[in-house]
């Protein structure tokens, strides 16, 4: 083989691990790295953000549609704080990023030299793994590290921090090699023991109404269908935390929605607390799915199946722990329970009918406020509007603030798996536009809709000019009422509406996507958001939405403390 100095080897080692898609920034001390990408025959298409951040949330949902780990890149100094957040978010989330940032050289630590950090201390209490490059004939085992890490046990996000002149030193190619089976994830899944997947099976099928509550691990995983199959079997009604959404499709006969304190309502809490046990799979029972620990109560015997051993017995003394692949622990606990099905208790609850009770309930709700005609346009309206109009196989991306509880109690996904993504875990804004870009690179052939509030608008929207010379066909709504209106709506019920600096003046979002090249519509009137989303999804290219629409502490949002 030719010669190859540092910076080659890592494109040869994220070549050899299945990457095809890199989002980032270029930095002084990324010259090196920059120029092989240049150079090299190696398949990847770089893709140059705005913001480090943005490059971050991008990989992240690239991700989530995949079933690959995402990467991203930036400079040191500044660019390495900034790739921070999109790393934070993702590892929290359990979802494999790879986020490289190149550093000062080697000999000049200490020196202060510009954009020196200690990036290692930085990123370390933020990432699964992270490491700084000391030689360059460190570089390959530090890849093959960090995809390890990325998908293996409970995915996350990895960091690897390369210095400037290590990447021009020479490397013997014969050190550039992957581990098969790296590239995608779950890597390297486990199954429970059998013995706790035997005791599972005898409370489940002893249980007169189980109640079974999911969260992202199950769509992680691949594991829909095994789970559809075992509540299926017992009759059982499926919840979600919001990360879970997409375990069922939303019309399912078994399927209830999200519960808890973020796109929770009345009728699926109702579920939850009638339940005799309850089968938390691929969720942490944190305090958004349970309110706060109280639903379930704590005198409900509890059974946990989760990749993660220290998420189980955490929030919940557990009846029954299973500790594995919720793929694997699925597909052995099915059998154990189709063996004992002859056992069920005659006098069982019906839970399609308890999910369906809590369905038509949650949803004639909705529908009353969906029709209105009010001015400014209630949420209620355009979800709706995205539910009649999008094609199935769709991916709806949502910011905090407005979108996530609206979306996550609402939004109909016609299928199961990953077609619904927020950034639950931090709650920053500024994620869905250029998660929706990453989403969209990730599946071209799906429709992607980011939607956010003008706040996370603001944030992010210089993505607008990536979006455009990339030729990203992003559709986007806009949520324009002037307001941070989380903390709005938490001043009006916890501080006696005593509102402090959260409102700020009306952006004209559409003109500022058409200053960008992107087709828009602005949409004051009720009447007129039907025909505005019909044209903006027809549209081949990207194309905003800006909706006025009413500030979040008057609406009836799904969030359980401002619901009284």
């Amino acid at each position: 083989m030719s010669k190859m100095n540092g910076a080659d080897a890592l494109v040869r080692m994220l070549q050899l691990n299945g990457v095809k898609h890199v989002f980032g920034l270029c930095g002084d001390t990324s010259l090196p790295f920059y120029d092989a990408m240049a150079r090299l025959d190696h398949g990847i298409d770089h893709i140059l953000t705005r913001d480090e951040r943005s490059a971050g949330y991008m990989a992240d949902a690239y991700a989530r549609v995949t079933g690959r780990p995402g990467v991203c890149e930036g400079p040191s100094g500044g660019g390495a704080t900034y790739l921070l957040p999109g790393l934070v978010e993702a590892n929290e989330s359990s979802i494999p990023v790879l986020g490289i940032t190149s550093d000062v050289s080697v000999g000049s630590r200490g020196k202060f030299p510009l954009t020196e950090l200690d990036q290692q201390s930085l990123y370390r209490p933020l990432t699964k793994w992270n490491t700084t490059i000391d030689r360059v004939d460190q570089i390959p085992g530090a890849v093959r590290s960090a995809f390890r890490a990325m998908t293996t046990g409970r995915t996350g996000a990895t960091h690897i921090c390369l210095p400037y002149d290590l990447q021009k030193q020479e490397i013997d190619p014969a050190e550039v090699w992957a581990q098969p089976g790296h590239d995608r994830y779950p890597a390297m899944r486990s199954r429970p023991h059998q013995a706790d997947v035997e005791a599972a099976a005898e409370k489940l099928v002893a249980a007169k109404c189980p109640v079974i509550v999911c969260g992202g691990g199950v769509v992680l995983a691949g594991a829909c269908g095994m789970l559809e199959a075992l509540a299926t079997m017992l009759n059982a009604p499926v919840c979600t935390t919001v990360s879970g959404k997409g375990t069922l499709p939303d019309s399912h006969p078994l399927a209830v929605g999200v519960v808890g304190t973020n796109g929770g309502v009345a009728a699926t809490r109702e579920v939850v607390t009638q339940a005799d046990l309850v089968f938390f799979v691929g969720a942490r029972a944190g305090s958004t799915t349970t309110e706060h620990w109280k639903y379930p109560a704590r005198d409900v015997p509890i059974i946990h199946l989760d990749v993660d051993g220290m998420t189980i017995g955490t929030n919940y003394r557990t009846d029954v722990a299973l500790v594995g692949d919720a793929l694997l622990g699925l597909a052995d606990l099915n059998e154990a329970v189709r063996a004992r099905l002859k056992h069920r208790p005659a006098d069982a609850a019906d839970g399609r009918a308890i999910a369906g009770r809590a369905r038509a309930r949650k949803l004639a709700d909705f529908a009353a406020l969906a029709a209105s005609t009010d001015t400014p346009i209630k949420p209620e309206r355009v979800v709706d509007s995205l539910n009649r109009h999008l094609p199935a196989g769709a991916i709806l991306v949502a910011d905090p603030g407005t979108p996530c509880p609206y979306f996550s109690a609402y939004f109909d996904a016609p299928q199961s798996g990953r077609h619904f993504i927020t950034n639950r875990a931090h709650g920053a804004l500024g994620f869905a536009m250029s998660a929706g870009v990453g989403a969209q690179f990730g599946r071209p052939d799906a429709m992607v809709v980011a939607a956010m509030g003008d706040g996370s608008f603001n944030f992010t929207c210089g993505e607008l000019e990536t979006i455009v010379r990339r030729g990203v066909p992003l559709k986007m709504v806009v949520f324009s009422n002037t307001v941070y209106g989380w903390i709005k709506a938490s001043q009006k019920t916890g501080y006696g509406e005593r509102y402090f600096s959260v409102d700020f003046n009306r952006t004209d979002h559409a003109r500022v996507a058409e200053a960008f090249g992107v087709k828009s519509w602005r949409v004051e009137d009720p009447a007129g958001l039907d025909a505005a989303i019909q044209a903006a999804l027809a549209h081949d290219g990207p194309a905003l939405v800006d909706v006025i629409s009413q500030q979040l502490q008057d609406t009836a949002v799904p969030v359980s403390q401002w619901m009284g």
